[in-house]
């Protein structure tokens, strides 16, 4: 994490306390990414750091206060020097190391996220992703702890033109700084908490990164330095400081051992991490009788502040990319070598790399600051540059390997290999088509990301309806597609019936939202609420419809509100015997739920095997594990009613006792979920037979 290194001297001298600070702050990100078991809220140390950067960056500017662009530009000029090269050099090392050692299924996420980063944008690719329901639940990208940091770019960037604005209006109206400093910047962090307390309520997934959610707590540090820089100087007696120290110390302490990933964030819960750190360094605590700083102060925690900057870079890389050169996860001895490799690299790239352009070493002024800058970042974006164009090639190849597969007659690819039974087709080591990077992005039309495709699917926090439809829209034979995301997956296998039989297919789906008449423990009320009113809707659509069939399936993703995953079943399938009961004039066939691989895999099914080579080994599993028992199917005995059937397809996925990740040529899942577009081509001609039955009806 970025902290100015110009602090305020006390009368001792050197901040002790806020360098202190951030080696508490460092040291609970680094174990809980080491070990988020042992420390379930280390992820709090963030916001330490934040607190910490908005008092040091504040403090800084009201004592030499900018009154002219040419003052905004020496102080960008001075974060420049501090922070991008040190940035830029960790990403361009990453960057390498990933296309050296990570499987190349994680170039393209991880090339556009170290662009994004270089640009000091990150956070807000991160928030887009998370709330694509796919791309949260994809693998961490080594760079994605650059998000902090662009929020702390992003905020240098305005801060001290609004401390520059807010000076004028202080000498135009006749009242002071401080004042004016004050309720400028009580303003914003006024706003920016409540957004945040908003945004984190009803959008939780991307309220985490966004930058307007996260400016509250950089403010209170910066609201404290106009009290301490601009304020009466009070003299409380030094145990009242040293008990306010150690009261922030212990709220610090609270959140990382009592917060966990369920604790909605960052919202009004973050309030204790950053009071507590604005305690500490209002505090101003003594160094001797019983302060805290007596700790604070030791050499060796002295020396983790210094280089606490480069230890953020540093560790989080070294974590992702280790597991993929070792080839496991990380252990004990694993975690001793992040620790010490990582406090090595940090020592290193603080001394000859922070500390020449910070210190003044390298003299540089204003314009060679800025061209070297814009140079660095240029560097960066260009080594993306070439990697992406390595990743396009490499999809124009696969892609001409699939549709040679695809036009041709091999009664072996994708599901028919499980059909004829190993005796008729053995298992082979030729490539997998598509490639492990492309079956990443083999997905159906159903998603905007891909080549043709629109995006189809209702999503939180709305789920505002969305209807798409595909083949011949005049045809005579019209066929509704509803469910969640794994009645998305069988688009591709309706479309290559449609083609055969002139069938136009109505798309009607949702991320996670499952077309079911219960109440589904979404993130949040509100996205439990309006996915509940997208399937009422939805439901009266498709009765309304006109439809000659209706195909019918869900995952279920979350369970029914009071519910565990374990007992929730019940509540589903009277839920979908609801739903089905409304379908009433139309025949409807459902599709038992297909296996789920992230039942025992860490990660997705193309990133296992792009990096195994034993594939049957890791990226396979029990079938008794993947494959759930789908309330459906009992929904579907419930109501009784002979144009509503089921077909179970799983015979097609997985063997007797095992589910593999690839099947006959071609990996079978794009994520730890979802088939591919190609193998559910290949389930089609075992679809069929059921849908005509059903149409015959």
């Amino acid at each position: 994490m970025p902290v100015e290194q110009e602090a305020r001297p006390s009368r001792t001298g050197v901040r002790v306390d806020v360098q202190g600070l951030r080696a508490v702050a460092v040291s609970l990100v680094l174990v809980y990414h080491l070990w988020p078991s042992g420390l379930t809220g280390g992820f709090t140390g963030v916001d330490v750091f934040l607190v910490i950067s908005g008092f040091l960056i504040t403090a800084h500017l009201l004592s030499r206060p900018p009154r002219t662009a040419g003052d905004l530009a020496a102080f960008w000029g001075r974060r420049l020097r501090r922070l991008l090269p040190a940035s830029l050099l960790v990403l361009l090392v990453t960057l390498v190391a990933s296309r050296l050692v990570a499987p190349e299924t994680q170039w393209e996420t991880t090339s556009r996220q170290v662009r994004a980063a270089a640009l000091y944008v990150v956070n807000w690719l991160l928030a887009s992703d998370s709330v694509d329901y796919l791309a949260s639940e994809a693998a961490p990208s080594p760079v994605q702890h650059f998000w902090s940091l662009s929020v702390e770019e992003q905020f240098y960037a305005f801060w001290p033109v609004l401390l520059l604005v807010l000076a004028l209006v202080a000498r135009r109206s006749g009242a002071s700084l401080r004042t004016a400093s004050a309720l400028g910047l009580g303003a914003v962090v006024a706003a920016s908490l409540a957004y945040s307390v908003h945004e984190t309520a009803t959008n939780p997934a991307s309220a985490y990164f966004v930058t307007p959610t996260r400016v509250w707590e950089l403010g209170v540090g910066g609201l404290l330095a106009v009290a301490v820089t601009l304020g009466p100087r009070l003299h409380p007696g030094a145990a009242v400081r040293a008990g306010l120290a150690w009261a922030g110390l212990v709220a610090i302490a609270v959140t990382a051992l009592t917060y966990t990933s369920a604790t909605p964030f960052p919202g009004w819960q973050a309030a204790l991490p950053v009071l507590g750190a604005a305690a500490v360094i209002g505090a101003d605590a003594p160094l001797g009788g019983w302060s805290p700083n007596r700790v604070l102060a030791l050499r060796p925690v002295q020396w983790l502040g210094d280089v606490s900057y480069s230890v953020y870079l540093w560790h989080w890389p070294i974590i992702v990319l280790l597991p993929y050169a070792s080839g496991g996860s990380i252990g004990v001895l694993d975690a001793a070598v992040v620790l010490v490799v990582t406090l090595v690299l940090a020592a290193l790239t603080k001394r000859f790399v922070e500390d020449p352009f910070r210190a003044g070493r390298l003299r540089l002024g204003l314009r060679p600051t800025y061209g070297l800058a814009a140079a660095g970042m240029a560097v960066v974006v260009v080594a993306v540059s070439v990697q992406l164009v390595e990743v396009d090639r490499r999809d124009a190849a696969a892609a001409a390997d699939l549709q040679r597969v695809m036009s041709g007659d091999d009664p072996c690819f994708g599901a028919a290999a499980l059909a004829r039974g190993a005796a008729q087709c053995p298992a082979t080591s030729d490539p997998l088509v598509p490639a492990p990077a492309q079956a990443a992005a083999d997905k159906s039309q159903a998603y905007a990301d891909v080549p043709g495709g629109r995006s189809c699917f209702a999503a939180q926090p709305q789920f505002a309806d969305v209807r798409c439809t595909f083949g011949d829209a005049d045809a005579r034979t019209r066929v509704a597609l509803v469910g969640n995301s794994h009645a998305g997956q069988w688009l591709p296998a309706l479309q290559r019936l449609g083609e055969a039989h002139g069938w136009r297919i109505d798309t009607f789906l949702a991320s996670r939202c499952a077309l079911a008449d219960v109440r589904q423990a979404l993130d949040t009320p509100a996205y439990s609420r309006a996915c509940r009113s997208w399937v009422d809707r939805t439901t009266d659509a498709v009765a309304a419809g006109g439809f000659d069939l209706v195909v019918m399936t869900n995952r279920i993703s979350v369970p029914a509100t009071g519910e565990t995953f374990a007992s929730t079943a019940p509540a589903f399938e009277r839920g979908y015997a609801r739903v089905l009961d409304a379908l009433d004039a139309v025949p409807v066939v459902t599709i038992h739920d297909t296996p789920f691989p992230g039942s025992t895999l860490d990660g997705f099914v193309p990133d296992c095997l792009a990096a195994e080579d034993e594939r049957a080994s890791r990226c396979s599993g029990p079938r008794g594990t993947w494959v759930r028992p789908d309330p459906v199917t009992r929904a579907v005995e419930a109501v009784d009613r002979p144009d509503v059937t089921t077909v179970d397809l799983n015979d097609l996925i997985c063997g007797r006792d095992t589910c593999a990740g690839a099947v006959g040529g071609t990996p079978v899942y794009f994520d730890n979920s979802h088939l591919t577009a190609t193998y559910a081509r290949t389930l089609a001609p075992f679809l069929d037979p059921t849908l005509e039955r059903a149409l015959a009806r």
